[in-house]
């Protein structure tokens, strides 16, 4: 199980999907580094994941403070957790990967393509927001389901929350198998506390996107509630050339209340970008 160490904390990641017998340096697959939220373990990619990793050399990892990773003391930082993720990527021996962050993932996303924009071959962010003045943010009873983990048990507020971040038309037997698959994993009140505070006080990027370069996805669901959709509109019309995709009927867990159209977006653009890259360096 690989561990690298970071800025004080030992973080863990994988390779799911690698060809048997096959050295990780001798993958010829393009890379993609999977970048998950708040109190999210790599496991939340669980139903995307094997079909990225059969095409894609798939890099995943716990953020700080979540899974296998270290829970070092907070306060952490959205650009500390981005020098994290770069730091996976020289663990793997990868120059340059497709970044794929998801909600606080896609926060900590941007400011990879930011801070280390040769290190992003192209750039998918989902169901997130650009932080700051310019994000839309989540009504006052979401807010007040996210502090709840304060006083419920941990599977209590994934209930509490499941309204806000799943779509109304998904069938509760497919929300409690996402939450039976998160409940496998350590998440502690600690580490869960650290990232929300590190979301908290993130200045943002929005002033900032108009640098990214990279091929650049932004895919939302349309009745997300935990990051309302308009912030998804408002990344990619700072974002030059973004392609923006809003789902119907997909909430903030849009892999699972529309995993169909949402994979096939994702699939396609990466290979858009995959081919235009082999090109450019012919």
């Amino acid at each position: 199980m690989p561990y690298m160490t970071h800025n004080g904390a030992r973080i863990y990641w994988e390779e799911p999907g690698s060809p048997q017998g096959l050295r990780y340096a001798d993958d010829t697959r393009d890379p993609l580094l999977l970048i998950m939220g708040l109190g999210a373990t790599l496991e939340w990619w669980d139903r995307v994941t094997p079909t990225l990793a059969a095409r894609y050399r798939t890099i995943l990892f716990d953020n700080r403070g979540v899974g296998r990773s270290d829970v070092p003391p907070g306060p952490y930082s959205i650009p500390e957790m981005a020098d994290d993720a770069v730091a996976v990527l020289d663990a793997a021996g990868v120059t340059s990967a497709h970044v794929f962050g998801a909600s606080m993932g896609g926060m900590i996303a941007q400011e990879v393509a930011l801070r280390h924009p040769g290190r992003v071959r192209s750039l998918i962010l989902g169901c997130t927001a650009c932080g700051g003045k310019e994000a839309v943010p989540a009504g006052r009873e979401v807010a007040s389901a996210l502090s709840a983990r304060a006083t419920l048990t941990r599977e209590q507020a994934m209930w509490v929350m499941a309204p806000h971040i799943f779509d109304a038309s998904t069938p509760k037997e497919k929300v409690a198998e996402d939450i039976a698959v998160r409940l496998r994993s350590t998440v502690t009140n600690e580490g869960y506390f650290a990232q929300l505070q590190a979301i908290r006080a993130w200045s943002g990027t929005h002033d900032r996107l108009n640098r990214i370069k990279m091929p650049t996805l932004v895919i939302h669901g349309e009745t997300d509630e935990l990051v309302p959709p308009e912030n998804g509109r408002v990344i990619a019309r700072a974002i030059p050339g973004a392609r923006l995709v809003m789902l119907p009927h997909a909430s903030h867990i849009f892999l699972t209340d529309q995993f169909e159209p949402a994979s096939r977006a994702i699939l396609d653009f990466l290979a858009q970008t995959s081919a235009a890259t082999r090109s450019a360096a012919l």
